[in-house]
Order: C-alpha cells, then sequence, then structure tokens
C-alpha cells in the first residue's frame, strides 16, 4: 500500500485523477448543520467513536458502505470481515481512489489515517501485517458512524 501524506484535495473537476470521487468542499458551519455532533467528531475533526459501540460493528448485511458526510461508496460487505477490535474491519477499499492516506503519529505511534478521497472525512485507521487470513493482510478499521450500508436491493 502506498500512502499518501499530502492534504492536497483538487480544486476543480480536470484536476481529479480518473476514478477519483469529485471533492466535495462545504464550510465548517455546512458540516455542522449537515452531521449530528458525533458524526461531526469523528468525521471532521478525526475523533474515534468507543470499541463495540458502532452499529455496523457485527453487520453481516450484503451491501455498499458509503461515507456518511458525503455518500461516496468506500467498501463493499464481501471485504468486510470479523477482527474483534471493536469497529467494522475491511480488507480493501471499494478503490484505491476512493480514499486518502495520511501518517499519524498521534498516540505514541505511528499508523495510517484512511479519510474519505472527496470530503476527507476521517475514516479511520488501516493496518497491516497483523495476521488476518484475508487477501491483502490489510485492516481497514473504520468508525462506524463514519459509514452508512446501502443494503443490496434483491
Amino acid at each position: 500500500m502506498s500512502a499518501s501524506t499530502s492534504s492536497t484535495t483538487p480544486s476543480t473537476p480536470e484536476q481529479t485523477p480518473a476514478g477519483a470521487p469529485e471533492p466535495v468542499r462545504r464550510s465548517d458551519a455546512e458540516w455542522r448543520a449537515q452531521l449530528s455532533p458525533e458524526e461531526y467528531s469523528v468525521l471532521r475533526l478525526g475523533g474515534t467513536e468507543r470499541p463495540y459501540t458502532g452499529e455496523y460493528t457485527d453487520e453481516k448485511s450484503v451491501g455498499v458502505y458509503s461515507c456518511r458526510a458525503c455518500g461516496t461508496e468506500l467498501f463493499r460487505s464481501e471485504t468486510k470481515f470479523e477482527s474483534h477490535c471493536g469497529w467494522p474491519s475491511f480488507y480493501a477499499p471499494l478503490a484505491e481512489e476512493r480514499v486518502r492516506y495520511i501518517s499519524d503519529r498521534s498516540m505514541g505511534m505511528t499508523r495510517t489515517e484512511v479519510r474519505c478521497g472527496a470530503c476527507d472525512g476521517h475514516l479511520g485507521h488501516v493496518f497491516e501485517g497483523e495476521g488476518f487470513d484475508t487477501p491483502t493482510d490489510q485492516r481497514y478499521c473504520i468508525n462506524s458512524v463514519s459509514l452508512r450500508l446501502q443494503p443490496e436491493r434483491g
């Protein structure tokens, strides 16, 4: 996995890489009006919901998980797995262009933060080399409050 540390979001559609979602820009006041206090704390301020409290931690429904702030499709249920870490875990995003990565040196360790590629909302962190039996050996540890499940119709 290549992690990008750039915090610059393309400002015009012609600068948006092929396959990447269109940038979503809102003022702080607009985000506060749109999001609940918990959603705002996690998505806009980089907070974390308490472990084992999120609505999608044990969810088994088939569908697509989108960014709760902007609706960008981020993960498919087929990549969700049981990691017993207290947050929903996925082994890969829907497409690399849908997320961006930032080196996070908070909490006395180096981690890789995962953000929405469209609205720059904080999703969680990705970890590698933990030995999970997944195709990527990666664990995208994502806050439920950052996601919205769109169940598959059938």
